[in-house]
């Protein structure tokens, strides 16, 4: 009876230090409506983070991601990040979300909690327009000199096609090269190219000619943050009362949006 009243002493309190020490995950919403910010990690990419004229930060993205900055009753920050380290800004907390037409890549969606897809999107190759009949397809791009994103979809692409490219902050950087002819092609997403490039845009004399790739955007969070499943329940409710197809209109990418 002694050894059988220890043991279950033993139990009770190896039980006991095994509660104590234990932790319940913390809430990123409630980290986030603690300190009343929610600071959204982006680059300078049109259409979806951009500044007008005033410098306010507006775009498809910036503007779903202040709807759900009101709807948990804080401010929305935007802080431009190295896209190469974005993984590591979510981590040491420098940023609670990304938030700039993220491709769901595999390294994205092992490394970050991510929302469902909300858009459609696709890698495209921008050349000048005198010279874009000459490129039908991804092998005839071959010999040409490419400018990219570093840590991009642009990247990968121009990697598992063996082009010659280098890598640069943002893809807005990338547009410039090829209008200054420094580069001779390069690669960007499709609703950057349709926001940025051609008649009536700041580089009339480019186009898009080539998609090398068919992917998704999505929204990314800290590994097992609960503000992916927070905002996915937003981007519903706004898609339901037509918000998001309003957003969308105003900035050109209506024919993306996914229904959640």
């Amino acid at each position: 009876m002694k050894k059988r009243i220890l043991a279950t002493l033993l139990l009770t309190t190896m039980l006991g230090l095994t509660a104590c020490g234990s932790k319940a995950p913390e809430s990123d919403v409630d980290y986030i409506k603690g300190k009343g910010t929610l600071i959204v990690g982006i680059t300078d990419f049109a259409p979806m983070d951009y500044k007008d004229d005033s410098g306010e930060w507006i775009g498809f993205d910036a503007d779903l991601a202040k709807k759900v900055g009101d709807s948990l009753g804080v401010n929305v920050e935007f802080v431009e990040i190295d896209w190469d380290n974005k993984i590591l800004e979510l981590k040491n907390k420098s940023v609670d979300v990304i938030w700039n037409g993220m491709t769901l890549t595999d390294e994205v969606k092992n490394s970050m909690e991510c929302t469902n897809p909300y858009l459609n999107n696709a890698q495209v190759v921008v050349v000048p327009s005198d010279i874009a009949n000459q490129y039908k397809d991804a092998a005839s791009l071959s010999g040409l000199s490419f400018a990219v994103e570093s840590g991009s979809a642009g990247e990968a692409a121009a990697k598992d096609n063996g082009y010659n490219y280098t890598s640069l902050t943002s893809q807005a950087d990338a547009v410039m090269e090829v209008d200054a002819g420094t580069s001779q092609a390069c690669i960007i997403d499709l609703l950057m190219a349709g926001a940025m490039i051609g008649e009536g845009t700041s580089y009339p004399k480019l186009t898009h000619t080539v998609e090398l790739t068919k992917e998704e955007y999505g929204i990314g969070c800290r590994k097992g943050s609960d503000l992916a499943a927070y905002i996915n329940d937003k981007l519903s409710e706004y898609y339901k009362d037509g918000t998001t197809q309003s957003i969308a209109t105003t900035y050109g990418v209506q024919d993306a949006v996914i229904a959640p």
